[in-house]
């Protein structure tokens, strides 16, 4: 058929004769059948088959011709996930080059290797060169007191050492992870003294899931960032990095916990500490079950659970150590009152932690019902009532699940009178508090009298209460 413009248009066989016609095709031919990409050279071919992102993929394109075959060898990156060890093995061998981007390994968890096994991979590796490393392997837990020798990676700037179970050593011949940036360890006992002695240039460190580390220390004046997380019961930490601006800890202390800090660049901080609630105390009547330490907005913040109980037989003063702390201005506090009067602990904290300007006060609600054995000490203290202290920094407090009951009412009264210059008070009920309560309605009274301050009352759903 020719057109108006002159071009002539070329109608093909109807509908039906195309599907009786219709050929299979090989992916990379024209519909003329030549392959015309496995013509094109060979670097244009490897960034192919990087953008496949598997190595294994990268090697079963030499189905569709053998121009493909054996080039995944020279990619630059390669990455091996849900491939047995052997097959694996087998595949490091094959690789013809020795300065990799990217080498990374990830062994389905039903293989288990033994710790040769895990040195011998690390060795292989070490003689590939990556500048990132990426290896995440299941060990045997009969290996876990045997160790396995980390060699030098002499390009790598990022490393990922995810070996579950088993031990890793520095190399025994010594040397140093000249460019080595950032490093992360995860589920495994490491030696400490691998972890920034031999990284002159070191950034960033990780400690996952490790154990064993007794007293993790830290000095360096290169390392900006620090994450400890979830690494079992740890006897201390002492870190001296004057470059450090972000620092995380989340793990358990030790019974002897010992602290030393000292970073005056730190800007993002989070700590949060699990601890046996027999090695600290609050006062007589307060046990400490965690410990989280954060910084907002270049505003450091304290974070304290404490468990009321019957006094412990050895008592130690944590209001001592929370002195010695710098200044914070962000509190909050998770108390496990089981029926006990707290007023007289906060305020003594409250009087130690005089920088204090937002308090937050969650009260765990009971398992059950609870009540104060007959003179019980967490309420001899009477005149904590009447006690007037300077809270001149506090403006914001908020209180989560209150029960309304006589001393958290008097509790609330304190506040008002202690903190001349608060701006708003927040108080959400506990469930069993109904807005037409008694409690609802002594709580309201006390808002309506310091019209100065902005109050919020809510019930436990979260709807507001109207108390003007």
């Amino acid at each position: 058929m020719e057109l108006r413009s002159g071009r002539t248009l070329r109608l093909g066989p109807p509908l039906g004769a195309r599907r009786r016609c219709r050929q299979r095709t090989c992916p990379c031919c024209d519909t003329d059948g030549v392959d015309h990409i496995s013509g094109l050279p060979d670097d244009l071919l490897f960034q192919v088959l990087v953008r496949l992102r598997c190595a294994r993929a990268a090697a079963h394109t030499s189905l569709l011709s053998r121009r493909w075959r054996g080039l995944w060898r020279h990619l630059s990156e390669l990455s091996f996930r849900g491939i047995t060890p052997g097959a694996l093995d087998t595949a490091l061998g094959q690789v013809a080059r020795t300065d990799l981007c990217l080498l990374d390994i990830d062994v389905p968890e039903s293989h288990r290797y033994s710790a040769a096994g895990v040195a011998s991979l690390l060795s292989t590796a070490a003689r590939l060169a990556p500048v990132v490393l990426s290896v995440v392997v299941r060990g045997d837990i009969n290996d876990h007191d045997i160790p396995v020798e980390v060699p030098i990676f002499n390009r790598a700037t990022s490393m990922k050492l995810d070996v579950q179970n088993l031990y890793l050593i520095p190399p025994a011949q010594g040397g140093e992870f000249t460019v080595l940036e950032k490093l992360s360890i995860s589920s495994c006992q490491v030696d400490r003294g691998f972890l920034v002695s031999q990284c002159p240039r070191l950034r960033v460190l990780e400690l996952s899931h490790c154990w064993r580390l007794g007293i993790i220390m830290v000095h360096s004046t290169t390392i900006e960032e620090l994450v400890i997380d979830g690494n079992g019961w740890i006897g201390g930490i002492d870190i001296a990095a004057p470059a450090l601006k972000k620092f995380t800890m989340s793990t358990y202390m030790d019974w002897d916990f010992n602290v030393s800090f000292l970073a005056p660049m730190v800007k993002d901080l989070s700590w949060w500490c699990l601890c046996d609630f027999r090695n600290v105390g609050l006062s007589e009547m307060g046990r400490l079950c965690h410990l989280d330490l954060w910084m907002e907005k270049s505003t450091c913040g304290l974070g304290l659970t404490i468990e009321m109980d019957i006094p412990p037989d050895t008592d130690r003063d944590l209001m001592k150590q929370i002195a010695q702390l710098p200044n914070f201005s962000l509190l909050r506090l998770y108390l496990l009152p089981r029926g006990h009067v707290f007023g007289a602990m906060i305020l003594n904290l409250l009087g130690i932690c005089t920088t204090i300007r937002s308090l937050k006060l969650v009260i765990a609600l009971p398992w059950m019902d609870n009540a104060c054995l007959q003179n019980c000490p967490c309420d001899q203290l009477q005149d904590w009532r009447n006690q007037n202290i300077s809270l001149m920094a506090l403006e914001e407090v908020a209180i989560e699940n209150l029960q309304g009951s006589g001393h958290e009412i008097d509790f609330v009264k304190l506040v008002f009178r202690c903190a001349p210059l608060m701006k708003r008070m927040t108080v959400k009920l506990a469930p069993e508090v109904l807005p037409s309560s008694r409690e609802c309605k002594e709580i309201c009274d006390i808002f309506k009298a310091n019209p100065s301050v902005k109050c919020y009352l809510y019930s436990s759903c979260g709807e507001q209460v109207v108390f003007a």
